[in-house]
């Protein structure tokens, strides 16, 4: 009749394995025997243990007012009294504010922090006790050392976790705004509605809790009202992702046409539009060893892989389907590609070699519109204006722009050179002849924030427009010695 617990199961598949063979073939005595196991997603995890298991998820909760229910619910009436300092609740409250801002902000993805990092109660619990100390020790006419709590809270608890200089920089505006001297006056809030209570039972804190707002708007994390449509559309699109996931793949018995024969038409007509091979001798005769001209060789080689394995694989998916070959369950490449194609998302295998897109005709479309710069720049010349986001590597092209200006400078040197860039009033449509050093580049977006073309700097987004697209940029190296 005891329980056990096996945790952290995703480290030990291979036990998993044996685990279930044991409680299929055991003859337990007991009906109140269990067998608790803790795992994280593993995509290897045996899926027959899963299905006889009754799950468990432990997330985060959803808004500030269930962020402080759940912080509040683990905090003892001894805790709140543990300190007679004016300073010491309202403090309390305010790292408990700022608990569940961090961990609220992640279901914004990267406009809430650029990497999703784990923080968790022990973050809280930390900087709780580190509170406690200063206080302790603090000499009521200097106060708290505003400077010391910000550290101990915006790089070494909290701070700790993060590794990306952006979102330091923005964890250490929170302990900015909120940590400091106003933070006692009356009239501080975080947000308009979201206040410092002021109360000595955790069932006054509670009562205010229940008070706040069920639904927060972006604005109470420092976000603007747009981050919600992207949260709220992302989160739609994993819904319905999973559904067509869950979708039964064999053809049905009704009239229509069958996925089969959707595959073979769409196979058919992007096969006649795939653009051919590329004729390496051409590279040849453009200068071998120009750098801009290895960076598009690089760019060819692997445009040409793509091409290859699209060609090859749509060759063999209608083969598959005529029946000339079979496509088994051994031949997974052949399914995804059916399976995907007809739900008009992107083969796993084509997704390998290239890039992220949000549905095949985009990808596809994408990938006419990447072969044909390269084919411009290679029949053509150079292009005026270069489309950097159909570049494989748009790092290397800059770096290659790099080694052309050094070695146009015969006083510089590489590593001294640094690439700056200038935002432009004008369109990739309007630029007419190429910069005298450096490129034009275009096709970069904006998320987060708006453009104002007429200023040249950055604004506060337009309401419902998630996207803004960048004028044409000039970039181009400077000796930075």
């Amino acid at each position: 009749g005891g329980w056990v617990l096996l945790q952290n199961c995703h480290l030990g598949l291979e036990f998993m394995e044996e685990l279930l063979e044991t409680l299929l073939t055991a003859e337990i005595q007991n009906d109140s025997f269990r067998v608790w196991i803790t795992t994280e997603q593993h995509l290897k995890f045996p899926i027959t243990l899963l299905q006889i298991a009754i799950k468990f998820t432990n997330e985060p909760p959803q808004g500030i007012r269930a962020g402080l229910k759940r912080t509040f619910s683990g905090i003892s009436q001894d805790l709140l009294s543990v300190s007679n300092l004016p300073m010491w609740k309202p403090l309390l409250y305010t790292v408990a504010f700022l608990h569940s801002t961090v961990q609220e902000r992640r279901k914004f993805g990267p406009l809430g922090w650029n990497i999703p990092y784990e923080f968790n109660s022990a973050d809280f619990t930390a900087s709780i006790q580190f509170i406690i100390n200063h206080l302790k020790k603090i000499d009521i006419k200097k106060g708290i050392s505003w400077n010391t709590v910000r550290y101990m809270i915006g790089e070494v608890q909290y701070g700790g976790r993060v590794t990306d200089d952006y979102d330091k920089r923005l964890l250490n505006c929170f302990a900015r705004v909120w940590f400091n001297e106003s933070m006692f006056d009356s009239a501080f809030c975080f947000y308009t509605g979201y206040k410092i209570p002021v109360c000595k039972t955790l069932e006054q804190y509670f009562e205010y809790i229940q008070l706040l707002p069920a639904m927060d708007t972006p604005e109470v994390f420092g976000l603007h009202p747009n981050a919600d449509i992207t949260y709220q559309r992302n989160t739609s699109a994993d819904v319905l992702d999973t559904i067509t996931n869950i979708q039964p793949k064999e053809s049905g018995g009704g009239s229509g046409e069958t996925r089969e024969a959707v595959v073979y038409r769409l196979a058919e007509d992007m096969l006649e539009k795939l653009p051919p091979d590329y004729v390496k001798a051409r590279l040849v005769k453009m200068g071998v060893l120009n750098s801009m001209n290895i960076f598009l060789r690089q760019e060819i080689d692997r445009m040409q892989r793509v091409i290859t394995v699209v060609r090859t694989s749509l060759n063999d998916l209608k083969l598959a389907i005529d029946g000339t070959i079979v496509m088994s369950e051994a031949s997974k490449n052949l399914r995804d590609a059916l399976d995907n194609m007809y739900d008009a998302r992107i083969p796993q295998v084509w997704r390998r070699v290239s890039w992220e897109s949000s549905t095949l005709g985009f990808w596809f479309t994408e990938l006419l519109e990447r072969n044909g710069q390269l084919s411009n720049w290679i029949f053509q010349g150079r292009p005026k204006v270069f489309w950097i986001t159909g570049f494989f590597n748009p790092q290397g092209f800059l770096t290659a722009m790099k080694q052309e200006a050094t070695r146009a400078h015969k006083d510089w040197a590489l590593d001294k050179v640094a690439v700056h860039n200038d935002v432009l009033k004008l369109t990739k449509e309007e630029i007419i002849s190429p910069p005298s050093e450096g490129v034009y580049i275009y096709g970069l977006f904006l998320e987060g924030a708006g453009w104002d073309k007429r200023r040249s700097i950055l604004v506060e987004s337009s309401p419902k427009i998630l996207f803004v697209q960048l004028p044409v940029l000039h970039m181009f190296a400077v000796d930075s010695t």
